[in-house]
């Protein structure tokens, strides 16, 4: 977050802010706080299409600060009025959301049908191939055996042809 944003939130001038910050150094270090270089907050100023009501940043003698999450908690030690505090705890409470937010986003039904459709679907693939295999399996043993049935026909003509009498046969 930027100084004159937390400054506004804190209800104290960016000048003041700043003071109080440099005056405690020492609680704010390169992970907690860093200053924007020119470049830095030109390219945030062109992303801002105007300026508000007070021009605020137009005539900036210095650059913004810039306050991680960690350096606005350490804001709450450096400014002690009871809307500075107030507004640091939903400020701090506001990461905590926006962090959990992050790590758990919320459930998007559609998207939780869509993967079950896309489960159902698989599984039901699954299913039709396992059926088709034993579909397979049971036309193979079924030319099988119709292929024994076949050969046994085949023997059972061979068995019951007419054969020659044997022994005298009387005429007539």
């Amino acid at each position: 977050m930027l100084d004159f944003d937390l400054a506004e939130m804190y209800g104290t001038e960016t000048k003041a802010l700043k003071q109080s910050v440099r005056r405690n150094m020492e609680r704010f270090p390169d992970d907690f706080m860093f200053e924007l270089t020119r470049d830095e907050y030109n390219s945030l100023r062109s992303q801002i299409v105007s300026l508000d009501s007070q021009g605020r940043g137009k005539y900036s003698k210095y650059q913004p600060f810039a306050f991680t999450e960690q350096g606005v908690a350490m804001l709450s030690s450096v400014l002690n009025s009871k809307l500075a505090i107030t507004t640091n705890i939903k400020i701090i409470r506001a990461f905590v959301a926006v962090r959990q937010l992050i790590l758990n986003p919320p459930i998007d039904k559609v998207s939780e049908l869509q993967s079950e459709v896309r489960e159902l679907k698989q599984y039901i693939e699954e299913v039709f191939t396992d059926y088709n295999d034993i579909n397979e399996d049971t036309r193979v043993q079924l030319e099988l055996i119709n292929e024994t049935l076949a050969e046994l026909q085949v023997k059972n003509k061979a068995l019951n042809k007419p054969r020659n009498p044997i022994g005298f046969t009387a005429s007539k």
